[in-house]
């Protein structure tokens, strides 16, 4: 159990860096799905682009908002921004910072999915063979145009009965091919250059901003986990309380039947008079109440002082 709690609050204390680990794995699931994936593009005209870039683009979706779902942080950004003002004001800078950092993290897994499958091809060639000139190509001189239509649209499949002795074929597949790869390419060049001015060009502006926007979203984080887990263990002494009361109030009952009861106090934890002034349902629906529309202002200098 100490164990447990100990990695338990590793993850509360480092959210960050754990957020960084399952961006890490959503990305290497990203390339391994991908790699175990059957392609089988339809060879058909109106068909091949849907298929084509539906491959491209749905699962990248799909992983967006898995990483969305699993970061912490997205949640406590929406309830940030959507919070009554009460006597605590938001801070739009801290939401932007919030909004940025998931954005960013959730951005990871289907970039690389995008990045792999355009330098991979298989997903281009089969959505845009059916939209290349064929005049570029002397194969396709003597046919009509809707047999070109045809016979391009067929270019992914090599096994096909059409296809395997047109010479064109192979031409227009590395023609695609290529430029997928230096699309692929050309957007790793330009987020690597995207992410090295972020990080040499962060200096030169305000610091004492980022730091206060940085250190006010951990601190909402981290305030809302204590919170939680006073919330529990609240409910943990006060459902104690409440078997305790009910036996007490058996206790007739049980003399009938045998039973020893246990004196007042005994079993009870060193802890049980924490918050032992909130006694029934109505103050904790109210207290859960004012901290929902009111949340207290960031100043305990009364408390100090006092």
């Amino acid at each position: 159990m100490d164990r447990f709690r100990m990695t338990f609050q590793y993850f509360q204390s480092n959210s960050e860096s754990v957020m960084n680990g399952i961006c890490g794995l959503l990305a290497l699931a990203s390339i391994k799905i991908y790699t175990c994936f059957d392609f089988s593009c339809p060879c058909l005209p109106w068909y091949n682009m849907a298929y084509g870039l539906g491959i491209m683009f749905i699962p990248s979706t799909i992983l967006f908002l898995c990483g969305l779902i699993l970061n912490r942080q997205s949640l406590v950004m929406l309830e940030e921004w959507r919070r009554p003002q009460g006597h605590r004001k938001k801070d739009l800078a801290v939401i932007r910072y919030m909004c940025s950092s998931v954005m960013q993290r959730a951005m990871v897994a289907p970039v690389v999915w995008i990045v792999v499958t355009l330098l991979d091809g298989k997903c281009l060639i089969c959505a845009f063979s059916a939209s290349v000139d064929p005049e570029k190509f002397v194969g396709f001189a003597n046919a009509s145009p809707v047999q070109v239509q045809q016979l391009l649209a067929k270019v992914p499949c090599k096994d096909d009965m059409l296809m395997r002795n047109n010479t064109s074929r192979k031409a227009v597949s590395r023609y695609l091919r290529c430029w997928s790869q230096a699309l692929g390419w050309s957007i790793l060049l330009i987020l690597i250059v995207a992410v090295f001015l972020a990080h040499w060009l962060r200096p030169c502006f305000n610091q004492a901003t980022l730091l206060q926007a940085r250190h006010w979203s951990n601190y909402i984080d981290i305030e809302q986990k204590i919170f939680e887990e006073t919330c529990c263990e609240h409910s943990r002494l006060f459902a104690h309380k409440c078997i305790l009361h009910f036996f007490q109030s058996m206790q007739q009952e049980i003399k009938l039947h045998s039973f020893s009861l246990p004196r007042e106090g005994e079993g009870a934890e060193g802890g049980e008079d924490l918050l032992r002034s909130i006694t029934d349902q109505d103050q904790v629906n109210k207290l859960l109440k004012m901290w929902y529309y009111e949340k207290p202002p960031l100043d305990i200098s009364h408390v100090t002082q006092r």
